[in-house]
């Protein structure tokens, strides 16, 4: 499964902007994230991806872009980890990144060597970017779900193979979610309404004229 800039954006918290500016290089000649699966039109994400585009997003509502770059050129070039950004976990607070480990953390920007971190933020659960919430990665609605192993990751309908976009669909073509079962009997009407807000969140991520996404 791969993911189009406007369905990376809903499901991890980043503006369609911000994709595409972290797509370019920084002053150390490398972008904050380059997509996995294709990096040149049509762009396309990975699930690895997503996770790692959610880590920058919390990490922006602590820290500068700047300082984001700097932690990731210490990681990759002071440290020499050479893994998908999704493989690490880091952590911001207002005076620094670190990069958190089963024994310590290690502060990435200032560079102050090892400290202890109590508890690591879940980037994979809810959290809210300028008064809008990012949905739970694998589970953007009650009745929905995104599984690597279902799909490629695609959402849908929970216990399901039913991507929510074919269910969205029916409905906007005037299917009520009362008779929704007649084409997926497992599919519950409260689902099928899980699919359509969810594709209607999707939707809401929208190119800004003049932006390229």
């Amino acid at each position: 499964m791969s993911y189009e800039p406007r369905l990376a954006a809903a499901l991890s918290g980043a503006t369609l902007r911000q994709l595409q500016h972290w797509r370019k290089p920084g002053p150390d000649g490398t972008p904050i994230l380059v997509p996995e699966i294709s990096p040149e039109r049509p762009i396309l994400y990975s699930f690895k991806d997503l996770v790692a585009l959610r880590t920058c997003v919390s990490l922006r509502s602590e820290q500068s872009l700047q300082s984001i770059r700097k932690a990731l050129t210490e990681l990759r070039f002071g440290l020499g980890f050479a893994e998908h950004l999704s493989a690490y976990k880091l952590v911001a607070d207002l005076s620094t990144i670190y990069l958190v480990e089963p024994e310590h953390a290690t502060d990435l920007v200032k560079r102050g060597g090892q400290i202890v971190i109590d508890q690591f933020i879940d980037v994979l659960r809810p959290f809210y970017v300028q008064g809008r919430q990012i949905p739970d990665l694998m589970k953007p609605r009650e009745h929905l779900e995104v599984d690597p192993e279902i799909r490629g990751g695609e959402p849908v309908i929970e216990g399901t193979r039913v991507p929510y976009e074919e269910v969205a669909a029916l409905l906007r073509d005037g299917v009520a979610p009362e008779r929704i079962q007649r084409f997926y009997p497992q599919v519950s009407p409260e689902a099928a309404l899980d699919a359509l807000d969810f594709a209607r969140y999707v939707e809401s991520y929208r190119p800004q004229i003049g932006t390229a996404a």
